[in-house]
């Protein structure tokens, strides 16, 4: 064994090296701790979203105590208003409530059972990360009203009498200070309250003044994410005690997908209950049709939902993304057998009532298995080309972290760059950050899979090699990447080989944008510099103003690949500054429709579009330019 050298100076640890943080200092310094990433709101999970997240699950929690049954959002520019009409903080205890630690209504059963928010947190990390934090509670005719900035209280009202409804309102304004040039997207704030209703059948939730509810729970999740034709029978749905769960296939897509929530969380990654619904499936349908068929092929292609309600939930993130809990609480059985009884006797009751499902569901089944031992001897060579190709890294230079690591408190910063190109791959994997970012490397164009079936993803080498890098063969669960970012030059071969790749997850795994994982990588188009500054434009606007505020001729260049990007300057474009446009798509659209007009052969259509819509984009430069 070797000796570890003997330090020439004896490091300092002294009184002085001791030191407390108060509870705003702590957030402040470690926010990842509390609400997981920072993020500008380009991605779903992003802080600024966690903490509107935090401030409805408060309101949420008091409808599911029986007290209130709207909640009203809003949003402008960047300040956020969340109104509730519960039972109102006790007027004594509003300061308290959301400025000291360990401190909630939550922490006694009698008053909140089985909780959304989170125990005594939540709201503190809200204050504490905002620049302004207002909160106003109303009960028995009373109000009290306290402000703060960036978590110090600054002014303070009441008790005084009141004629408002009873109830909380929380207002906020994320700090720019942390949240770097944020902004809200509609797009996953009605996601966000979508799901709210849907868990909570009885509930109105107003955003900016359009109401969201919900009739039948899971039932309408999926029926309003997925268009009538896509779905090959009827959603099946099941409702019991602390449990709700919709299941049907798709005629088209081909992997697994869950929606999974636990007391109106949404567990992102699963865990725990999904693992159990997973098994439970498979099980009950193999028990069903006395068939030992494949748990692959039971659930291929399936849509589903899964909500329960647990005591005391244990998570394995801060975020609540995972569940780690294994028992129900009180005197209930493990969440595995609870949530295998429950699909074995009710799955079972409904499968025998609707002989018409079940059939289509069988049929499904054997579909399944036969692609299955078509593919087998491709999919055997396809893996070992996958290891081979990965041993030898010819195409993925992988990171450290991973989103599979959920007790990492990095996970979900785990991002996977499809460049194309030597130089463009070079500049990206000497410039990132090798804990959290992968370069997975293209070569050439990829195939325009549209209308292919599976088998082309492992018969093309770079298919099958990004779908192993990825490790989505079989289901979206063991997803290793949290952001999948295609990063090709902003020409017409860069925009074309974006066509491509989009196409390629639209036509297998369209969960991966359904579920917002799949980002563009905005990159410089100039540089506008002078001695004393450098100025990145994105844009011919950007360049514009550049200009005017560098003066006396600047030097500007123009970036016309990835590849003449230097690593020293990329370090500024996948670093803390980057800026990420999300792939998003309709839920309501038919991702066949999609593909079917801009991949498919309906040339004269699709050129009118193009001509029409490039008629609204000359119209839109020149009216800026006037």
């Amino acid at each position: 064994m070797g000796v570890l050298p003997r330090m020439t100076q004896e490091t300092q640890y002294t009184e002085d090296n001791i030191r407390s943080l108060d509870w705003r200092e702590h957030i402040r310094l470690r926010p990842g701790m509390y609400i997981g990433k920072l993020g500008d709101g380009t991605s779903a999970d992003d802080g600024i979203y966690i903490l509107l997240k935090e401030v409805i699950d408060n309101c949420i929690d008091e409808f599911v105590m029986g007290a209130g049954k709207t909640i009203e959002i809003s949003i402008k520019d960047q300040q956020v208003s969340v109104r509730d009409y519960g039972r109102g903080i006790p007027l004594g205890k509003v300061v308290d409530v959301v400025s000291k630690m360990n401190t909630g209504g939550k922490y006694d059963s009698r008053a909140f059972k089985k909780s959304v928010g989170l125990n005594g947190v939540g709201t503190k990390a809200v204050n504490a990360l905002s620049s302004t934090f207002i909160v106003e509670s109303v009960r028995d005719q009373q109000s009290v009203t306290a402000e703060f900035h960036q978590g110090q209280l600054s002014h303070q009202t009441g008790p005084e009498e009141s004629g408002k409804k009873r109830g909380t309102r929380v207002t906020f304004i994320p700090d720019e200070t942390i949240f770097k040039n944020f902004k809200f997207r509609s797009e996953y704030v009605v996601r966000m309250i979508k799901n709210y209703v849907y868990l909570n059948p009885g509930l109105t939730l107003v955003y900016n003044g359009e109401k969201y509810i919900s009739e039948y729970g899971l039932k309408d999740l999926i029926e309003d994410n997925n268009k009538e034709e896509d779905l090959l029978y009827p959603v099946i749905h099941l409702k019991g005690p602390d449990i709700e769960v919709a299941i049907t296939h798709s005629k088209t897509q081909y992997s697994e997908e869950y929606h999974s929530f636990v007391n109106g969380q949404h567990t992102t990654q699963g865990g725990t209950h999904q693992a159990a619904f997973r098994e439970a499936l498979a099980k009950t349908i193999r028990d069903f049709y006395g068939k030992n068929y494949e748990a692959a092929d039971i659930r291929k292609s399936i849509i589903s939902a899964i909500s329960i309600k647990v005591m005391e939930p244990v998570f394995e993130s801060q975020t609540k993304t995972k569940l780690g809990s294994t028992e129900m609480g009180g005197e209930m059985p493990s969440v595995r057998s609870y949530i295998m009884d429950f699909l074995g006797t009710e799955l079972d009751n409904y499968l025998h009532k609707n002989p018409e499902t079940a059939q289509l569901m069988q049929s499904k089944i054997m579909q399944a298995e036969r692609e299955r031992k078509e593919l087998s001897g491709i999919r055997k060579l396809a893996r070992d080309r996958a290891k081979k190709a990965s041993l030898h890294n010819k195409k993925l230079r992988d990171c450290r972290v991973h989103l599979t690591d959920v007790k990492s408190d990095r996970s979900l910063e785990s991002t996977l760059f499809i460049t194309e190109g030597d130089s463009a791959s070079g500049s990206i994997t000497k410039s990132r950050d090798v804990n959290c970012q992968a370069v997975f490397s293209l070569r050439g164009k990829p195939l325009n899979s549209y209308g292919m079936s599976k088998k082309i993803v492992y018969e093309n080498e770079e298919f099958n090699l990004l779908q192993a890098a990825l490790n989505i063969e079989d289901s979206m669960e063991d997803l290793r990447y949290n952001k999948i970012v295609i990063a090709t030059d902003a020409d017409v071969d860069g925009m074309h080989i974006r066509l491509l790749l989009i196409t390629f997850f639209l036509q297998f795994f369209p969960e991966l944008i359904k579920e917002n994982h799949l980002y563009i990588l905005q990159t410089p188009l100039f540089r506008v510099r002078n001695k004393k500054q450098t100025i990145y434009c994105y844009s011919d606007e950007e360049r514009r103003n550049a200009i005017a505020q560098l003066g006396a001729k600047p030097e500007i260049t123009r970036f016309k690949g990835l590849g003449e990007i230097s690593p020293d300057e990329f370090k500024h474009f996948i670093g803390p500054q980057i800026r990420l446009e999300p792939v998003l798509m309709d839920r309501t659209t038919s991702v066949e429709d999609l593909l079917s007009f801009y991949m498919g052969k309906n040339t004269p259509d699709r050129q009118e579009f193009i001509i029409e819509n490039l008629k609204v984009e000359l119209d839109v430069i020149n009216d800026k330019e006037m």
